[in-house]
C-alpha cells in the first residue's frame, strides 16, 4: 500500500473539524482483505496525511454511550465487595488487623450468578433472544433454546467473549450456557466453555474505569490482590437504588451516570440486578443499614420479585404489598414500549428463573 502521503493510525477518531476531503470510498481505500477481515478506513487530515481508523472502534464508542457505566455484573461485584472485615489479632501482630475490597471466600453463589448476569446483559443490549419456535412453550423456560441476533461487539471484553461462543457454536438453553460458562459440566467435550477468572477481570475492568484500586495484601501464608473502592459514589448508588425498589412505597429511579434517564428498561434492569445480587447472596451488604423488621421486608419483596419476573409473560400471579405499587405498571409500560423485543425479555424471564432454584444447582 502506498504511503506517499504519511499515513498516520488512529483508533476511533471522528472526522477533523474543516476536513474537505472526508473519507475515501472503499474501492480507493479500504482495508478489507481478502478473506473478509477487519476493515480500515482512511480519512484526510488537516494536515494532508491520511488517517486510518477502524469503524468498530467509533461503533463501540456509540454502543458504551447508550448503555449504563456499568454492567450488572460490575453492579453485583461491587456489592459483593467487603468494605470492612476485622481480622482479631494481637497488638504487634505484623500483619493487617483491617482487610478490604475482597469476596468472601465462603460464598459460592457469586460465580454461578455473575455467569447469568452475563446472559442477562446480553439480553438487555439486544444481541440474543429466544429461538423463535412456536414448540418452545412446550419446554420450561430455564430450557428453551437462545440464539444470537447481533453479533456486534459491546466492547465489554467478557460480553464479548460470551458472544463470540454463542455465536460460533450448536444452540442451546438459557440454564445450559450457564452451566458452561460456569463449568458445571461433566462433558469433558465442552468444558473450553468455561470463563475463567470472572471475578478478577470484572474487578481489573472496575479498576480501568476508576472505581476500584489493586492492592497487593498479606493474608496468612500468601499474598492476595483485593480491590478497594476508590469512587464510593457507584457503590452507594447502587445500594440507594437496591434500598429504593426494596422498601419504597413508590418507586422512582433518579436520572445518574449510572442509570441514564434515556436507557431502555431501567426499571427492569433494576429489577433484575437486585434478584441477581439476591441470587448472588450479596443483597444483604446493600441492607446493612436498616432495622433487623426493615431488611426481612426487603428479602420477602426480592421473593415477591423474583416469583413474579421469573415467569413470561411477566406478573401473573404475583402478590401485592405496599412495597413497590407502582413497579408493575412501571415495567409494564417499558415492556410494551419494545412488543419487538418480547423474545429477547423471555430470556431475562428464564435467568430469573435459573436464579430461584440456585441452592438446588449447586
Amino acid at each position: 500500500m502506498s504511503t506517499t502521503s504519511g499515513l498516520t493510525r488512529r483508533r476511533g477518531g471522528p472526522p477533523a473539524a474543516g476536513t474537505t476531503g472526508g473519507a475515501s470510498t472503499p474501492t480507493e481505500d479500504s482495508g478489507r482483505n481478502s478473506s473478509g477481515g477487519p476493515e480500515t478506513s482512511y480519512e484526510s487530515g488537516e494536515n494532508g496525511h491520511r488517517i486510518a481508523f477502524d469503524p468498530r472502534d467509533i461503533s463501540e464508542s456509540a454502543e458504551r454511550s447508550k448503555q449504563p457505566k456499568l454492567t450488572l455484573m460490575e453492579e453485583v461485584l461491587l456489592l459483593g465487595l467487603k468494605d470492612k472485615q476485622v481480622i482479631a489479632r494481637p497488638i504487634n501482630h505484623p500483619l493487617p488487623q483491617k482487610l478490604v475490597g475482597y469476596l468472601s471466600f465462603w460464598n459460592d453463589n457469586i460465580s454461578y450468578a455473575l455467569r447469568g448476569c452475563i446472559v442477562l446483559e446480553l439480553a438487555f443490549r439486544g444481541r440474543i433472544s429466544m429461538q423463535k419456535t412456536p414448540s418452545r412453550r412446550n419446554f420450561p423456560l430455564p430450557d428453551r433454546v437462545i440464539e444470537v441476533v447481533d453479533d456486534t461487539l459491546t466492547g465489554e471484553v467478557l460480553l464479548d467473549e460470551a458472544l463470540k461462543m454463542m455465536k460460533s457454536s450448536e444452540k442451546m438453553s438459557v440454564s445450559s450456557w450457564i452451566d458452561l460458562m460456569s463449568g458445571e459440566t461433566w462433558n469433558l467435550m465442552k468444558i473450553g466453555y468455561q470463563l475463567k477468572q470472572v471475578r478478577e477481570r470484572l474487578a481489573k475492568g472496575l479498576v480501568d474505569k476508576g472505581i476500584l484500586r489493586t492492592e497487593k495484601r498479606n493474608f496468612l501464608l500468601f499474598d492476595m490482590a483485593t480491590h478497594p473502592v476508590v469512587d464510593g459514589g457507584a457503590k452507594e448508588e447502587i445500594r440507594r437504588r437496591v434500598r429504593n425498589v426494596l422498601t419504597q412505597r413508590t418507586v422512582v429511579l433518579n436520572n445518574s451516570q449510572w442509570l441514564p434517564e434515556g436507557l431502555e428498561f431501567r426499571y427492569l434492569r433494576t429489577v433484575a440486578m437486585v434478584c441477581a445480587a439476591y441470587a448472588a447472596n450479596v443483597l444483604e451488604n446493600a441492607l446493612s443499614t436498616l432495622g433487623h423488621e426493615a431488611r426481612e421486608k426487603a428479602f420477602n419483596q426480592t421473593d415477591e420479585l423474583l416469583a413474579e419476573y421469573s415467569q413470561w409473560p411477566f406478573g401473573r400471579g404475583a402478590v401485592r404489598n405496599d412495597i413497590g405499587e407502582n413497579l408493575p405498571q412501571v415495567i409494564t409500560d417499558e415492556v410494551n414500549k419494545a412488543k419487538d423485543k418480547e423474545l429477547q425479555l423471555e430470556v431475562v424471564a428464564a435467568c430469573l428463573c435459573v436464579f430461584t432454584r440456585l441452592d438446588s444447582l449447586l
